[in-house]
C-alpha cells in the first residue's frame, strides 16, 4: 500500500512538473514572439505607385493592402472572391479616401485564371512597381488537384505564383526599379523539395503546405539571381505565427488545438503584416535583392534551401509544370 501511495505521489509530481515546463516553455515562445516584433518605420508615401497583392481579403494580406491604400498607392487586389474584394475595397477607400483601388479576379490554382488576370494587367496598366505574392492555401488532409491536374496546395503556393511572374516580368522592368516580394514562411525547415515528384498529388496536403514554403524561398533565391542588374529586386519572408484563416479548414480536435495555441502565441494580423509592408515600401531594402526577412531585418536561410544546382533543376521543373509558351516572357 505504501509503495502505491508513493508512487500515485511521485507521479501527481511529475504531472505537476511536467505541466510547469510545458507553461514555461509557452511563456518563453510568447514572450519571444512578442518581444521580438519588427516594426515597419518608413513613413514613405506610394502615390504614383503600382502595386498587385494577391489574396487579401482576409488575414496578413487584408492588412497590407489596408496600409498601402492610406499611403496613396494604386492598389490592385487580385483575389479569388471578387465579391469580399469588393466589400474590403469599398471600405478601403472609405478609410484612406485613395480611389485608386480596383479589384480583379485571380484564381492562382488555375493556369487559365493567371494566364486571364495577366493580360488584363498588361493591357490596363502602364506601370508595376511592387508584385506582393502574399496568396496562400493549406489544407491538413484532404487531397485535391486543380482543373490542371496539378496538386492544389502547391498550385495556388508555388505553381500559380511562378507563372504570374513571368507574365508580369516586362512591365515590372519597364517600372524599374520595382519589387516582387513573397511570402513564405519558417516552416520551411521542416520540409524538403522531391524533384523527381513535383506534382505530389498522392501526398498529405498538411506537409505539402511546408513544401511549398520551401519551394517559395528556393523560387525567391533563384528569381533573384536571374534578374540581377535588371531594375527588379526579389525577396521573401517570415512573417510570424499569425491566427489567420489559411487552416481554417482543419477539423476538430485539431482546429480546437490549433486556435488555442495560435490566441495564446500568435503575433495580431498587424503585425504579421510588417515585414511584407516593410520590403514594399522602405528605401533602405531599394537595393537589396534575394534575402531573407523576418521581423523587418534579414536572416540567415539553412543551408539546404540555398543549393543553386537543385533552384535551377527546380526552375525548370516549374516551366514544365505551368506550361510556358513560346511567346511567353522569359526570366
Amino acid at each position: 500500500m505504501l509503495l502505491k501511495i508513493v508512487s500515485c505521489t511521485t507521479l501527481c509530481y511529475l504531472a505537476a512538473a511536467g505541466s510547469l515546463v510545458v507553461l514555461l516553455v509557452l511563456l518563453a515562445v510568447y514572450f519571444y514572439v512578442h518581444n521580438g516584433m519588427g516594426i515597419c518605420e518608413s513613413k514613405k508615401r506610394m502615390d504614383g505607385k503600382t502595386v498587385i497583392i494577391t489574396g487579401c481579403t482576409s488575414g496578413i494580406g487584408r492588412e497590407t493592402a489596408r496600409d498601402l491604400a492610406k499611403r496613396g498607392a494604386r492598389l490592385i487586389m487580385a483575389c479569388r472572391n471578387l465579391e469580399a474584394a469588393d466589400r474590403l475595397k469599398e471600405e478601403l477607400i472609405k478609410e484612406s479616401g485613395n480611389e485608386g483601388i480596383v479589384t480583379r479576379k485571380l484564381d492562382l490554382s488555375s493556369f487559365a485564371s493567371v494566364r486571364e488576370f495577366a493580360r488584363q494587367v498588361n493591357s490596363e496598366e502602364e506601370r508595376l512597381d511592387v508584385l506582393i505574392h502574399n496568396a496562400g492555401t493549406a489544407q491538413l488532409f484532404k487531397k485535391m488537384v486543380t482543373e490542371d491536374g496539378v496538386e492544389m496546395t502547391m498550385a495556388t503556393n508555388q505553381y500559380g505564383p511562378f507563372l504570374l511572374t513571368h507574365l508580369l516580368i516586362d512591365l515590372l522592368k519597364r517600372s524599374k526599379p520595382s519589387r516582387i516580394i513573397i511570402v513564405a514562411s519558417q516552416l520551411y525547415v521542416l520540409a524538403r523539395l522531391n524533384l523527381d515528384n513535383v506534382n505530389p498529388t498522392t501526398s498529405l496536403p498538411g506537409y505539402l503546405y511546408y513544401v511549398s514554403k520551401y519551394a517559395n524561398i528556393v523560387f525567391s533565391l533563384e528569381l533573384a539571381r536571374r534578374l540581377e542588374g535588371s531594375g527588379v529586386t526579389v525577396n521573401c519572408l517570415h512573417p510570424g505565427l499569425i491566427s489567420t484563416g489559411i487552416w481554417k479548414a482543419l477539423p476538430p480536435p485539431f482546429s480546437w488545438m490549433l486556435s488555442f495555441l495560435l490566441n495564446l502565441l500568435s503575433k495580431t494580423v498587424e503585425q504579421g503584416a510588417q515585414t511584407t509592408i516593410h520590403l514594399a515600401v522602405s528605401d533602405e531594402v531599394s537595393d537589396i535583392s534575394g534575402k531573407y526577412f523576418v521581423d523587418c531585418k534579414e536572416r540567415e536561410l539553412f543551408c539546404g534551401v540555398k543549393d543553386e544546382a537543385q533552384a535551377k533543376k527546380f526552375w525548370e521543373l516549374n516551366e514544365t509544370m505551368v506550361k510556358l509558351e513560346p511567346s511567353d516572357p522569359k526570366i
